[in-house]
């Protein structure tokens, strides 16, 4: 089969799906068509934008939502809108059709009829449907057409679920599905998961049922919506959505159509009565409280007695709305400080109280039906536990989270709960086989119930896991284990709270060079779980401060200055691989790589004019070098340098790898958007492989950085005089952004001078070392500490 290159795609259907699927496929690049139906009223127009009113309506739409589905405000540029009246000509210039219209089955043929008269022979066409079995679709079109057809379901949003099950019909070529598993994984940041053509396919199956089973337990046990939601969202690693929250962003309609959907096309299913519609729940729908498209669903939006804005729960029993009620179980008060999730679920698995019976009873249904499951829907445990984690944000996947509890003695509890396993859990067990992961020689093994035997799971060379590298550590400490992650490369990754950075981790950088240096070809910075990190140690800088221990807090400016400066000025490359949040003093850390790899799920940028100070590891003095080397003859040095300071004084911080560009963390030409999260560190292995085969010499410190003085000086601080009277900044935000524009002006200068990029440095810690001293900076430093939560603009 020759090589298949996309570079145009067609959306047929720009409802909420189809208009997000377009801008997905845009970000990446790609020219996109999309098209809809004409508007009844404009049916005997001639006017284009009359013709085309429900496409372009809909894709302004999508542009103005939060969050954006777009990686940057260019996307739109990529995509072209028509109807299916006046432009179904155009697809025959396409590489790719993708149908997103109503899940009809007849107004689908109705459209692939009308697809199949203008499309080229060898055209990918596939559905995005995610109830209508896929091989109703493709009857009675050209052999083709069939070989080139399958469903393809996307998540909504599908720029921030990483789902995209590929789903085949006995017609499909497999070729064309290995191609599509390849081009969403590589192309779309996809966890492509190989789907059977059974109802609901494999998440939506799982999930929904995972839904239905906890609105069981609620009747059972008379628990809240509250209740549910809370012991159903972080805490065991799921969404902050939970279970009722996520009902109502997808739909509380939607979901019951899919639990009827899977009750009426399944009747062997050994759960089916778990698909049966609550009374209460048949109830709000009749009440048109659908969720967030109707203004309410199982929370309501409401305005307290002083305008303040208020959420009110639905009391299931009487179905009244009332305020929401924190709940309070001693279990959870025990696991909640319990950083690492599986212990965190075992804890919680186990406690006698309330909470441990619900959760007790709610993953032992899960695991008996996920066992029903294969072959059913799937022949691969993991691929099961893929979809879960990808489509509904799960940290960990259920056969993962039985590993986690233990196979053996949860089996035994399930059974005398009432419980039953499919016999191949049973058999596996019977073997001596314990769990339904394992790692062995740094590789990740899944059980294959089929072969009785555990097998590699695909990809592993391109999706490292350091975790799973246990036994090629090569050194750790308290907080930072560093690995052998092959082709004479190191890896380096911390586990703190948000990724902090502290002592314990600049000791680990530092030593993970020097390991480097001495033996390997470079080294690669990552981390798992949610985030890279959320910056430097804030709870660390003030308590220093607070006890006006400045001589420590010196050093310790001075250490991370130091360990940024060795990440640059290394005899090996160093390559940062970030996602997730990158901030502040992370944001420093990619600043001084030789080269970053950030996945393009990516937010960076340096906030520490949030807390009342200044970037003080280098990332000021790297915003100055920069400016310096980006001033031209026919533009204004002040211009150049007013856009960096402004991008450090506003916080501003890039939402996705691409807008890093522009904001000048990341380099045009050097630094490289990972779409798939899941293969940024083989990428930036890659990377430092390259790097050191092509001749890597250690870079030598700058001492040519022009710096404006006063010239620069005048300009900014008259920018910053004028924001404060005009009332849009504080006069500590004032203070601050003065501080800062000395220091990115080089001091008090009479004139433009070169300086070394250790001038700056000493210029920026003293800088930060003042802010310090601040009260206002302080009680910022409190707030954030108060919160739990990151430094963001």
């Amino acid at each position: 089969m020759s090589k298949r290159i996309i570079r145009k795609v067609a959306v047929l259907g720009s409802g909420v799906m189809g208009s997000r699927i377009a801008l997905h496929f845009a970000g990446i690049g790609v020219q996109v068509l999309l098209l809809d139906i004409v508007p009844k009223e404009a049916a005997d127009s001639t006017i284009k934008a009359q013709r085309n009113k429900i496409v372009d309506d809909s894709l302004q739409d999508a542009l103005k939502s939060n969050p954006s589905p777009a990686y940057h405000k260019d996307v739109a540029k990529k995509v072209a809108t028509g109807n299916f009246d006046d432009d179904l000509g155009l697809l025959s210039t396409c590489d790719w059709v993708i149908e997103v219209v109503v899940e009809r089955l007849d107004i689908k043929r109705s459209l692939y009829e009308k697809v199949e008269a203008v499309r080229t022979p060898g055209t990918l066409i596939t559905s995005n449907t995610s109830g209508i079995p896929i091989h109703l679709l493709s009857e009675g079109r050209s052999e083709d057409f069939r070989r080139h057809f399958c469903g393809t379901h996307f998540f909504n949003p599908p720029r921030y679920l990483r789902l995209l099950e590929v789903i085949p019909t006995p017609d499909t070529d497999p070729a064309i599905v290995d191609f599509l598993m390849q081009y969403g994984d590589l192309y779309l940041g996809k966890t492509t998961v190989l789907a059977k053509d059974t109802p609901a396919f494999i998440a939506n199956r799982i999930g929904v049922y995972g839904i239905m089973a906890i609105f069981g337990l609620v009747d059972k046990m008379g628990l809240t919506v509250d209740e549910v939601d809370a012991l159903t969202g972080p805490l065991i690693g799921r969404p902050k959505s939970a279970t009722f929250r996520t009902a109502d962003v997808v739909g509380i309609d939607t979901l019951v159509k899919v639990a009827k959907g899977v009750a009426d096309n399944c009747p062997t299913d050994e759960q089916i009565d778990s698909f049966t519609i609550p009374a209460w729940l048949n109830k709000v729908v009749e009440n048109n409280w659908l969720g967030d498209k109707t203004g309410q669903g199982f929370f309501k939006k409401t305005k307290g007695a002083g305008g303040e804005k208020e959420i009110l729960t639905l009391d299931l029993a009487t179905l009244d709305y009332r305020p929401r009620q924190k709940p309070r179980f001693a279990s959870v008060d025990a696991a909640r400080p319990v950083e690492d999730l599986k212990q965190r679920l075992q804890m919680l698995v186990a406690a006698p109280d309330k909470a441990g019976e619900f959760l007790r009873h709610f993953h032992y249904g899960l695991f008996s039906y996920i066992s029903h499951r294969i072959p059913e829907i799937s022949d691969e445990v993991y691929r099961i536990d893929d979809a879960m984690m990808a489509g509904f944000g799960w940290e960990i996947g259920a056969f993962e989270s039985w590993d986690v509890l233990g196979v053996a003695s949860t089996v035994e509890k399930m059974k005398a709960a009432g419980f039953r396993v499919a016999g191949w859990v049973d058999e596996m067990l019977a073997a001596g086989n314990q769990s339904f992961y394992k790692v062995q020689a740094g590789k990740r093994l899944a059980y294959d119930p089929a072969t009785k035997t555990y097998k590699e799971i695909p990809g592993g060379q391109d999706f490292i896991i350091l975790s799973n590298q246990s036994d090629k550590i090569v050194w750790k400490n308290n907080a930072c284990h560093v690995y052998d992650i092959g082709d004479n490369v190191l890896g380096l990754q911390w586990n703190t709270k948000m990724g902090s950075i502290g002592g314990d981790v600049l000791a680990g950088i530092g030593k993970a060079i020097e390991l480097a240096e001495k033996n390997y070809k470079g080294l690669v910075i990552a981390n798992e779980g949610p985030n890279f990190s959320a910056g430097a140690n804030v709870g660390m800088i003030f308590m220093l401060a607070i006890e006006q221990e400045y001589d420590e807090l010196d050093f310790a400016i001075r250490m991370f200055q130091n360990t940024m400066m060795r990440v640059r000025y290394s005899s090996v490359p160093v390559v940062v691989a970030p996602h997730g949040l990158a901030l502040g003093g992370a944001c420093e850390m990619s600043l001084h790589a030789d080269k970053c790899c950030p996945a393009a799920e990516t937010y960076t940028g340096l906030v520490e004019l949030g807390v009342g100070l200044i970037p003080g590891g280098g990332g000021t003095k790297e915003f100055v070098l920069r400016a310096s080397d980006e001033m031209h003859e026919d533009e204004p040095e002040t211009i150049t340098l007013k856009n960096r300071f402004l991008t450090i004084a506003t916080a501003k911080v890039a939402t996705s790898a691409h807008e890093g560009f522009g904001i000048g963390v990341y380099r045009k030409g050097l630094d490289e958007v990972v779409m798939n999260q899941g293969r940024r560190v083989a990428e930036a292995r890659r990377s430092v492989v390259e790097l050191s085969d092509s001749g890597y010499v250690q870079p030598v410190q700058r001492k040519d950085i022009k710096v404006l003085g006063r010239n620069g000086l005048g300009a900014l601080l008259a920018g910053i005089h004028g924001m404060e009277q005009a009332g849009y900044a504080t006069a500590h935000d004032a203070l601050v952004a003065r501080k800062l524009a000395y220091v990115m002006c080089g001091g008090d200068l009479s004139e433009p001078t070169l300086v070394s990029e250790q001038y700056l440095l000493d210029l920026e810690r003293e800088a930060f070392l003042s802010l310090c001293g601040e009260r206002k900076s302080l009680e910022r430093i409190q707030g954030v500490l108060k919160s739990g939560k990151p430094v963001r603009n």
